[in-house]
């Protein structure tokens, strides 16, 4: 176990949270185009915090091998980074996807999926601003990996309703795979957000031993 140098790591989480909040609002907003040149504007603003996100997390990286003292595993602290920025690169996978196949439409399902995406992203930011101090807010942030992982199964019962809906309903296969392929992604990234609030569940857990 180590001491945790809080003035310099936990603000990189902070921020890695705030540009997934930053693009997973971009998705939201971008499923309600339906023109290749909003889809291309919204999708350079994601890209944006998707670089900006590979730099902190460079940053991170660089700071954990400088030999600081943490009270929790470095393993942990680097997964939680690394996973952090796994978010941030599949919302932008989700917007690459959109410009490759360029689908017909935008169904209701896929922006419900998107919002799913969104509120997790929320709830993350949340939960690395509590990190911040541990103790005052063990119980927050539990509430908070509750929550991601509620709303994760909420999007594998979204994605699982959906691929019944098109595969019942849509005639053209070509914007059937489109259609699924772009919730596959989506649904990736629900299951990324639950991944990162593992980590965080195992680090409250290494807090009290």
């Amino acid at each position: 176990m180590f001491f945790l140098k809080r003035k310099k790591l936990i603000p990189i989480f902070s921020q890695q949270a705030a540009f997934l909040c930053q693009t997973s609002a971009a998705l939201v907003e971008m499923m309600k185009y339906e023109s290749e040149e909003d889809w291309k504007r919204a999708e350079r603003e994601i890209k944006a915090c998707e670089v900006q996100g590979d730099a902190l997390l460079t940053e991170f990286l660089g700071q954990l091998a400088d030999g600081w003292m943490v009270r929790t595993s470095k393993a942990d602290l680097q997964s939680l980074a690394i996973e952090m920025d796994d978010c941030l690169d599949v919302v932008k996978d989700v917007a690459k996807a959109i410009l490759i196949y360029l689908p017909h439409k935008i169904d209701p399902q896929l922006r419900e999926l998107s919002q799913l995406v969104k509120y997790q992203a929320d709830a993350l930011r949340e939960m690395m601003n509590y990190l911040a101090d541990i103790p005052k807010h063990y119980s927050a942030i539990s509430l908070q990996c509750e929550r991601v992982t509620e709303l994760e199964h909420a999007a594998d019962d979204a994605y699982e309703d959906y691929v019944g809906y098109i595969f019942q309903h849509e005639e053209d296969v070509r914007e059937l795979i489109k259609y699924k392929n772009i919730a596959e992604v989506l649904e990736t990234s629900t299951d990324n957000a639950k991944v990162v609030s593992d980590t965080v569940r195992r680090i409250l857990l290494r807090y009290n031993e």
